[in-house]
C-alpha cells in the first residue's frame, strides 16, 4: 500500500469514514507465510485508543485459546471489583490463656488466600508471635482455609508434570507459591542440594550426576520424584548437570501439597526461633472471640498484579481468580464464582463476553477461550479506567523486562510496548499497548491457534514494529 494512501486511510479511519482493513499488515502476513500459519488460524485487532473503531480487524469474533493473555481479564476484573488498595491478611489468634510464654490451648491461623505469602513473611509473622510472648503452643495449630471453596485438583492433569511449580493449585494458605526453592551446588561427580529452610518432615536425596556439555540451562537435565517413607517425604533429585556448569543455581519444584508445605515451614521456622508445639496441625474454623496475636498484610493488589503479569505467574493468577470468587460469592465454588465475577465485571463495562470461557483465570488451560474483540474492548476499557496506570505498570515492557525482555531487543521499538504474551502448545498470543512514532498509543491483540504456532514469534514482533512505526 503506497505511503500517502496509507496515511489517508489512517486519517479516514480516525474520522470514522471507512471500515477497518480486513487485510493484515504486510510484514505480519509475510511472517505468517514463513511460519506456514494460515490466516484462518489467526485473529488480529488494532485500534488507536482515542479513535472510535479499530484500524485492523481479522477474525476478531472467533473464540480462541488466549493462553496467558487471559491474565489480562483476571487483572482488569480484580481492579474493577477489588480495587487498587485491596490487600490479603493472614491472622493468628487464640482463645487460650497465655501464661509465662505458654499458650495453654490451640492457636488458629485464619487465611485469606494471600498470593504473596512468602517464607520471609511467614518468618516475620512468627517473630511477631514470639514478640507477643508465645514460646510454647500447648495445643494444636488450627488452619482455617474456609475463605476458599475449591474442587478437587490434580496437579498432573494439565501436562503430566505434577511437580512443576506452575501446576501448583490455589489454596487459601499457600506459601512461596506452594513451591520449594532448591539450591543446586555442582560438585566433581554430582551436586549438593539444599533448601533453606528445609520444611520439617521432608528430606532431600541427590542422585545428580555430571555429563559433558555446555552450560546453557543447568537445570534442563534434572528430574525430581517423591518417595513416601515412614519418617516422612523424600524428594529425590536425579539427572545430569553439564560439566561446564560450576556455579550454584536455583531450581523450583512443588513436591508437597500447599497444606503440607505450610506446616513444614511453620514447624521449621518456629523451632529455629526456639518455639515448641505440643499438638498437631488440623484444618478447622477459627474459634470466635480469640485475641489477635500476630498478623501479616500482603502488598496491595497492583504489586501483586505486577508479579503476576511481568513473569506470567500462574499460581498468583489462580489465587486471584479464587479470591474474586470468594469475595463476590462467599461459600460458593470459588473457581466457578471467579469466572462469573470476571464475566460480570466485563459485561458491566459494556464488553461482549459471548466468546469468554474461564477455567482458572491464568490461561494455563486447554479450555479457556476469548476473542480478539473481547480483549481489544478490555484494553480500551482499561485505558479509560481510573486504574489504567496500575494495569499498564503490571505488563512486561518489550525489550526491557519480564517475559518480554528479549522481545525486539536491539530494535528501536524496544521500550515502546507494554504487552502480555501467552504460550502453550499450538498457541501463541499477545495483547497490550504500543506507543507509535506518530505520538498516539494503540491497543493490539494477536491470537494464533495452530500446530505451527511455535514459529509465530516473527509475526508477533512484526506486528509490534508495524504499529510502532505508524
Amino acid at each position: 500500500m503506497p505511503a500517502p494512501f496509507a496515511r489517508f486511510l489512517f486519517l479516514c479511519l480516525l474520522s470514522g469514514f471507512v471500515r477497518a482493513e480486513a487485510v493484515l499488515p504486510a510484514p505480519v502476513q509475510e511472517a505468517l507465510n514463513r511460519a506456514s500459519i494460515p490466516r484462518d488460524a489467526v485473529a488480529v485487532w488494532i485500534q488507536d485508543l482515542e479513535a472510535p473503531r479499530p484500524i485492523v480487524t481479522h477474525r476478531v469474533d472467533a473464540a480462541m485459546n488466549p493462553a496467558s493473555v487471559m491474565k489480562l481479564v483476571t487483572s482488569q476484573a480484580a481492579l474493577e471489583l477489588l480495587g487498587p488498595t485491596y490487600v490479603w491478611r493472614t491472622r493468628i489468634t487464640s482463645t487460650a490463656p497465655l501464661r509465662r510464654g505458654v499458650l495453654d490451648g490451640d492457636l488458629a491461623i485464619t487465611a485469606s488466600g494471600d498470593p504473596r505469602l512468602s517464607r520471609e513473611r511467614l518468618w516475620l509473622l512468627l517473630r511477631d508471635l514470639r514478640m507477643a510472648g508465645v514460646s510454647r503452643i500447648a495445643g494444636d495449630v488450627i488452619t482455617d482455609r474456609s475463605v476458599f471453596s475449591l474442587p478437587p485438583y490434580d496437579p498432573g492433569a494439565f501436562d503430566q508434570r505434577p511437580l512443576r511449580p506452575y501446576n501448583a493449585p490455589a489454596d487459601a494458605l499457600s506459601v512461596d507459591y506452594s513451591a520449594l526453592r532448591l539450591r543446586i551446588s555442582p560438585t566433581t561427580d554430582g551436586a549438593i542440594v539444599r533448601s533453606e529452610p528445609l520444611p520439617a518432615g521432608l528430606s532431600l536425596v541427590s542422585r545428580i550426576r555430571r555429563n559433558a556439555g555446555p552450560c546453557a540451562d543447568p537445570s534442563a537435565g534434572l528430574s525430581a520424584g517423591v518417595e513416601i517413607a515412614d519418617a516422612g517425604t523424600r524428594l529425590v533429585l536425579d539427572g545430569f548437570v553439564p560439566q561446564d556448569c560450576t556455579a550454584p543455581f536455583d531450581w523450583n519444584v512443588a513436591p508437597l501439597t500447599p497444606a503440607r508445605l505450610f506446616e513444614g515451614l511453620f514447624r521449621s521456622l518456629w523451632a529455629e526461633m526456639g518455639g515448641t508445639l505440643d499438638g498437631r496441625f488440623r484444618d478447622g474454623p477459627t474459634p470466635d472471640g480469640g485475641a489477635v496475636l500476630a498478623e501479616s498484610v500482603s502488598p496491595a493488589l497492583p504489586e501483586v498484579l505486577r508479579d503476576m503479569n511481568k513473569w506470567s505467574n500462574n499460581v498468583i493468577a489462580r489465587q486471584l481468580f479464587a479470591t474474586l470468587g470468594a469475595v463476590t460469592e462467599p461459600g460458593a465454588d470459588s473457581l466457578a464464582a471467579g469466572a462469573r465475577a470476571c464475566r460480570t465485571a466485563l459485561q458491566a463495562a459494556g464488553i461482549d463476553t459471548r466468546a469468554l470461557v474461564m477455567e482458572n483465570g491464568s490461561g494455563l488451560s486447554r479450555s479457556e477461550r476469548a476473542s480478539a474483540a473481547l480483549l481489544g474492548q478490555l484494553l480500551i476499557r482499561a485505558w479509560h479506567s481510573p486504574t489504567m496506570p496500575e494495569l499498564i505498570a503490571s505488563l512486561p515492557i518489550a525489550g526491557r523486562d519480564g517475559t518480554a525482555r528479549r522481545r525486539l531487543a536491539g530494535s528501536t521499538t524496544a521500550g515502546f510496548a507494554h504487552v502480555k504474551t501467552g504460550t502453550l502448545d499450538d498457541v501463541r498470543s499477545l495483547a497490550g499497548y504500543v506507543l507509535a512514532r506518530n505520538g498516539r498509543r494503540y491497543g493490539v491483540v494477536l491470537l494464533i491457534n495452530h500446530p505451527n504456532a511455535s514459529a509465530a514469534r516473527g509475526a508477533q514482533d512484526a506486528l509490534l514494529e508495524w504499529v510502532a512505526n505508524l
